[in-house]
Protein backbone atom coordinates (compact mmCIF):
# COMPACT_ATOMS: atom_id res chain seq x y z
CA UNK A 1 0.00 0.00 0.00
CA UNK A 2 2.48 2.44 0.77
CA UNK A 3 4.38 1.93 -2.35
CA UNK A 4 1.43 2.79 -4.33
CA UNK A 5 1.23 5.91 -2.18
CA UNK A 6 4.47 6.46 -3.41
CA UNK A 7 4.49 5.49 -6.93
CA UNK A 8 1.27 8.22 -7.21
CA UNK A 9 3.27 10.57 -5.69
CA UNK A 10 5.39 10.69 -8.09
CA UNK A 11 3.21 12.02 -10.66
CA UNK A 12 4.09 15.88 -11.32
CA UNK A 13 2.25 18.44 -13.34
CA UNK A 14 4.67 19.67 -15.04
CA UNK A 15 4.89 16.49 -17.54
CA UNK A 16 1.50 17.93 -18.72
CA UNK A 17 0.30 20.12 -21.19
CA UNK A 18 -1.34 23.13 -19.62
CA UNK A 19 -4.97 24.21 -20.68
CA UNK A 20 -5.84 28.15 -19.94
CA UNK A 21 -9.24 29.18 -19.67
CA UNK A 22 -11.07 32.63 -20.26
CA UNK A 23 -14.74 33.41 -19.63
CA UNK A 24 -16.64 35.14 -22.17
CA UNK A 25 -20.28 36.06 -22.41
CA UNK A 26 -20.38 36.85 -26.04
CA UNK A 27 -18.99 33.37 -27.85
CA UNK A 28 -19.61 34.71 -31.73
CA UNK A 29 -17.17 38.12 -30.48
CA UNK A 30 -14.41 36.00 -28.79
CA UNK A 31 -14.56 33.76 -31.99
CA UNK A 32 -14.00 36.33 -33.92
CA UNK A 33 -11.13 38.35 -31.79
CA UNK A 34 -9.03 35.23 -30.66
CA UNK A 35 -9.43 34.10 -34.19
CA UNK A 36 -9.26 36.60 -36.94
CA UNK A 37 -7.30 39.43 -34.69
CA UNK A 38 -4.93 37.49 -32.91
CA UNK A 39 -4.74 34.51 -34.96
CA UNK A 40 -5.17 31.56 -32.80
CA UNK A 41 -6.52 28.40 -34.22
CA UNK A 42 -10.22 27.37 -33.94
CA UNK A 43 -10.55 23.70 -32.88
CA UNK A 44 -13.78 23.14 -31.86
CA UNK A 45 -17.08 24.73 -31.24
CA UNK A 46 -19.92 24.17 -29.21
CA UNK A 47 -22.70 25.86 -26.38
CA UNK A 48 -19.97 25.70 -23.97
CA UNK A 49 -17.45 26.43 -24.82
CA UNK A 50 -14.58 28.09 -28.02
CA UNK A 51 -11.44 25.65 -28.31
CA UNK A 52 -8.56 27.14 -29.66
CA UNK A 53 -4.58 25.90 -30.22
CA UNK A 54 -2.65 28.73 -28.72
CA UNK A 55 1.29 27.55 -29.98
CA UNK A 56 1.04 24.01 -28.30
CA UNK A 57 -1.69 25.71 -25.21
CA UNK A 58 -5.06 24.73 -25.57
CA UNK A 59 -7.31 28.09 -24.56
CA UNK A 60 -10.92 27.27 -23.65
CA UNK A 61 -13.08 30.20 -24.35
CA UNK A 62 -16.15 29.14 -21.70
CA UNK A 63 -19.35 30.59 -22.26
CA UNK A 64 -21.33 31.89 -19.09
CA UNK A 65 -23.83 33.83 -17.91
CA UNK A 66 -22.79 36.86 -16.28
CA UNK A 67 -18.92 38.14 -15.92
CA UNK A 68 -17.27 40.78 -14.17
CA UNK A 69 -14.38 40.94 -15.54
CA UNK A 70 -10.99 41.41 -13.49
CA UNK A 71 -8.90 44.17 -13.37
CA UNK A 72 -5.55 42.33 -13.53
CA UNK A 73 -4.32 40.21 -16.50
CA UNK A 74 -5.71 36.44 -17.05
CA UNK A 75 -3.90 35.84 -20.35
CA UNK A 76 -0.70 36.84 -21.45
CA UNK A 77 1.73 35.86 -24.25
CA UNK A 78 5.75 36.43 -24.62
CA UNK A 79 6.14 39.18 -27.69
CA UNK A 80 9.86 38.65 -29.51
CA UNK A 81 9.39 43.00 -30.40
CA UNK A 82 6.78 44.23 -28.66
CA UNK A 83 6.45 47.20 -30.18
CA UNK A 84 5.66 45.58 -33.62
CA UNK A 85 3.41 43.48 -32.36
CA UNK A 86 1.15 45.95 -30.80
CA UNK A 87 1.71 47.72 -33.84
CA UNK A 88 0.29 45.21 -36.28
CA UNK A 89 -2.67 44.65 -33.35
CA UNK A 90 -3.44 48.49 -33.62
CA UNK A 91 -4.07 47.77 -37.41
CA UNK A 92 -6.66 45.21 -36.46
CA UNK A 93 -8.29 47.88 -34.14
CA UNK A 94 -7.01 46.69 -31.02
CA UNK A 95 -6.50 49.65 -28.40
CA UNK A 96 -4.57 49.35 -25.19
CA UNK A 97 -4.58 50.57 -22.37
CA UNK A 98 -3.70 53.01 -21.03
CA UNK A 99 -3.27 53.60 -16.63
CA UNK A 100 -3.34 56.50 -15.15
CA UNK A 101 -1.06 55.27 -11.94
CA UNK A 102 2.15 54.00 -14.28
CA UNK A 103 4.55 55.83 -17.12
CA UNK A 104 3.57 54.01 -20.56
CA UNK A 105 5.38 55.43 -24.05
CA UNK A 106 3.49 56.36 -27.15
CA UNK A 107 2.32 52.48 -27.44
CA UNK A 108 0.83 51.80 -24.40
CA UNK A 109 3.98 49.77 -22.91
CA UNK A 110 5.27 50.38 -19.47
CA UNK A 111 9.29 49.39 -18.86
CA UNK A 112 9.50 47.57 -15.33
CA UNK A 113 12.43 48.92 -13.21
CA UNK A 114 14.25 45.71 -14.00
CA UNK A 115 13.57 46.25 -17.67
CA UNK A 116 10.96 43.79 -19.01
CA UNK A 117 8.44 45.79 -21.13
CA UNK A 118 4.74 44.64 -20.88
CA UNK A 119 1.16 46.65 -22.48
CA UNK A 120 -2.18 45.76 -21.81
CA UNK A 121 -5.35 44.89 -23.85
CA UNK A 122 -8.91 43.70 -23.31
CA UNK A 123 -10.88 41.18 -25.06
CA UNK A 124 -14.85 41.56 -26.25
CA UNK A 125 -15.76 40.89 -22.64
CA UNK A 126 -13.11 43.44 -20.98
CA UNK A 127 -10.62 40.41 -19.93
CA UNK A 128 -7.33 42.05 -19.51
CA UNK A 129 -4.65 40.12 -21.60
CA UNK A 130 -0.85 41.39 -22.01
CA UNK A 131 2.05 41.26 -24.35
CA UNK A 132 5.32 41.00 -22.63
CA UNK A 133 8.61 41.34 -23.81
CA UNK A 134 12.24 39.99 -21.55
Amino acid sequence: MLKSIYIKSKIMLNTMSLKAFVPTTKPQEAKQFYRDILGLKLLSEDDYALEFEANGTLLRITTVQELTPQQFTILGWDAPDIGATIKSLNDKGVVFVRYDFMEQDSLGIWTAPGGPKVAWFKDPDGNVLSLSEA
